[in-house]
């Protein structure tokens, strides 16, 4: 028997939706259930062919659990290992070697000393920074937000560099973007399961939370094929197995945004039914899919082009 692990937290309408909808297929072989943790052995398989991971980006423990199944044969959606390694910049600057528009952005060092740090830390930074070619360069209005982390959690609509510098005292020790604002025309979310599965949903962020999913538009034919092919691009190159992909439209091409969404808000309430539809019968096909692949004790994730070429001594584009 091979069973299929979902770990999750708060959320309760997909995980229990996704455990149904497994089940009920009846596949000989196949079960899913909610992941149940009561030690953590070094060096000892779970005892999941295959785990879907909502919630190890905030409990450290699970993400070295994850890490430790995965090593012993379990195949961990997302892949535990590149989602530590990843970050939002990282993401953008991968994006301008493959050919995916992104928007102008920059990285700034914390406006407040890490703990444990001193100035001497900081020996090989220039004080003060380039503001003046920063601001030149991404221009505004811009959006600050975290280099790492989601939820629209620390996130400034900056109108001007006094602005800019008043936001920025605002954010003690996190390192933060400064990013181009992208004047979109229309807006899309766009989910993307195993790689291969795309969903692209008209979504407007400046409506309120709950009818963010209820817009007057759609794409052509033509814009879907691009905006399919965007997003298949972005997965292939991080390796993510489920993930969202956020792209504005402006002047018709279409902008990623935000596309470092392993674990996406994918409940009922949120997305909507149709949305919330596809999500659970995708996962559940795609989840049994890699169970039914999965070797013990082999190297069961998936990685993406990014680190498969790399190896390889292959260049990106």
């Amino acid at each position: 028997m091979k069973k299929i692990g979902i770990l999750f937290g708060q959320e309760r309408s997909f995980p229990m939706a996704f455990i149904e909808r497994v089940n009920s297929k009846g596949i000989d072989g196949i079960v899913a259930e909610p992941v149940r943790i009561d030690k953590v052995v070094q060096g000892e398989p779970a005892g999941y062919a295959v785990i879907i991971d909502r919630i190890s980006q905030d409990v450290q423990f699970y993400r070295t659990f994850l890490k430790n199944a995965a090593l012993t044969g379990t195949a961990v959606i997302n892949n535990p290992f590149w989602w530590s390694a990843d970050d939002k910049f990282f993401n953008n600057c991968l994006m301008t070697q493959v050919g995916v528009p992104i928007p102008k952005t920059v990285i700034l060092p914390s406006y407040e000393m890490p703990t444990d740090t001193k100035p001497e830390s900081f020996s090989n930074l220039a004080y003060p920074l380039d503001w003046e070619g920063i601001f030149n360069y991404v221009g505004f209005p811009a959006y600050m937000k975290p280099y790492a982390g989601g939820g629209w959690k620390n996130v400034y609509k900056l109108h001007d560099k006094d602005d800019f510098y008043a936001k920025h005292a605002e954010t003690g020790q996190l390192v933060m973007l400064l990013q181009e604002e992208i004047i979109f025309e229309e807006y899309y979310r766009c989910y993307c399961i195993g790689g291969k599965h795309v969903r692209i949903m008209p979504y407007e962020p400046r409506n309120p939370h709950h009818l963010r999913y209820q817009a007057n538009f759609s794409p052509s034919p033509e814009r879907h094929k691009l905006m399919e092919d965007i997003v298949l691009r972005i997965n292939k190159y991080l390796g993510y197995d489920f993930n969202t992909v956020e792209l504005a439209l402006r002047d018709g091409v279409p902008y990623a945004i935000d596309f470092g969404n392993p674990a996406p808000d994918a409940e009922r309430s949120g997305v909507g039914e149709e949305n919330f539809e596809w999500v659970v019968e995708t996962a559940a096909n795609y989840a049994i899919e890699r169970a039914q692949a999965q070797k013990d004790g082999a190297d069961n994730l998936t990685w993406g082009e990014y680190v498969k070429r790399g190896a390889a001594k292959q260049p990106l584009a």
